[in-house]
């Protein structure tokens, strides 16, 4: 029986998903892993550890980290819920989903791009449009 003092624990859903908003403003200030540890005095791989959410990011260091990426502090623990902290999704809660794609490189950068788009209905209709593209894809896979 393997000690439990030993055994690797699962990342805190809260630690992943402020280390998801660390990610995301760091992408979109397009600052390396490399100069946001240089800036906090850790190394990339802490930042990649804390952006995976195996490290949980202290009070002063999330201070200090927004600070760097000039946002303020409740940016990181936006769209948080209890029933999310909690590690518990409603059957139809699409959270895990939008972690996996705003983890990805494109998903990043089509979050990027969507952003600068100024007009709302511009913005409406490429939503649409994915949606379209979705269900034409699902309804060829039968």
């Amino acid at each position: 029986m393997k000690d439990p003092k030993h055994a690797p624990r699962a990342a805190n859903p809260v630690d992943v998903h402020v280390g998801t908003r660390v990610r995301l403003r760091r992408q979109v200030l397009k600052m390396s892993q490399e100069k946001l540890g240089d800036k906090l005095g850790v190394t990339f791989q802490q930042v990649q550890k804390y952006e995976r959410g195996s490290n949980r990011v202290g009070a002063s260091r999330l201070w200090k980290i927004s600070e760097v990426l000039e946002v303020p502090i409740n940016f990181f623990f936006d769209g948080l819920s209890d029933d999310f902290a909690n590690g518990e999704f409603a059957e139809d809660d699409q959270m895990p989903i939008v972690y996996e794609f705003i983890n990805s490189t494109d998903g990043v950068a089509l979050a990027k791009a969507v952003s600068q788009i100024r007009s709302k209905s511009v913005r409406r209709q490429l939503l649409e449009l994915a949606r379209a593209m979705a269900k034409d894809s699902t309804d060829s896979d039968d």
